[in-house]
């Protein structure tokens, strides 16, 4: 019974899709970030095949741009900037993943992942530590109206526990995968795959149980 409640839901194509990082950043300064690494989670108990869309395929070379995710198991994959010319600096690109079970053809679920050319790495630093500025000054002021004794009977949107959940949870995903001898990261903090899958499925279920639905 609990698989027949559950496929109509798949069928209508609202199964999250957990793919970690959702941004590309590519420097044309900087040879090494030409080559970018896309990791798709599969926290379920059943397989997922993939497929993987580009708005612009002759800008970019993806590696295994299709293929299958077992159970509660994760997949690389690669995608190498091929056209770094200045005409492209600032022009969003979008990739779509898309899932489905095995013996389906129609996708599941979906998730975009944008994609940006940037002359240089060092302007860009400077860009994040402005925004990381400004961010830091809203939440201290979200933070200080949220706590005003006027607003403590409005109860709406997600509590700090979510948040604070999420923030924990995006962390993890960043952290570098058990194996990865190229990173400078601490041996300690290496997760293992079934770590970070645990932390996409508590971010995935954190954002439902807020928000009531999902963004794919």
């Amino acid at each position: 019974m609990h698989q027949q409640k559950r496929q109509p839901e798949l069928v209508e194509g609202n199964l999250p899709v957990f793919v970690f990082p959702t941004e590309l950043i590519f420097y044309a300064d900087d040879q090494s970030t030409h080559k970018q690494v896309l990791t798709l989670y599969n926290p379920y108990e059943f397989a997922l095949k993939f497929k993987v869309l580009c708005t612009t395929p002759n800008k970019y070379v993806v590696v295994d741009a299709a293929g299958a995710v077992k159970p509660q198991c994760c997949v690389d994959i690669v995608i190498r900037h091929r056209d770094v010319r200045s005409c492209h600096y600032g022009v969003i690109d979008k990739f779509r993943l898309q899932v489905s079970e095995q013996s389906q053809r129609k996708a599941l679920g979906r998730k975009e992942v944008v994609a940006t050319l940037l002359p240089s790495a060092k302007e860009q630093q400077k860009e994040e530590e402005e925004k990381r500025i400004k961010e830091h000054l809203t939440e201290s002021l979200f933070f200080e109206q949220s706590f005003q004794p006027e607003n403590r009977a409005v109860s709406s949107g997600p509590s700090l526990l979510t948040v604070f959940l999420g923030v924990v949870c995006i962390a993890a995903l960043m952290l570098p995968t058990m194996g990865d001898v190229e990173s400078l990261v601490p041996l300690y903090l290496h997760l293992s795959v079934n770590q970070k899958l645990v932390a996409a499925y508590i971010l995935g279920k954190g954002f439902k149980d807020a928000f009531g639905t999902y963004v794919t």
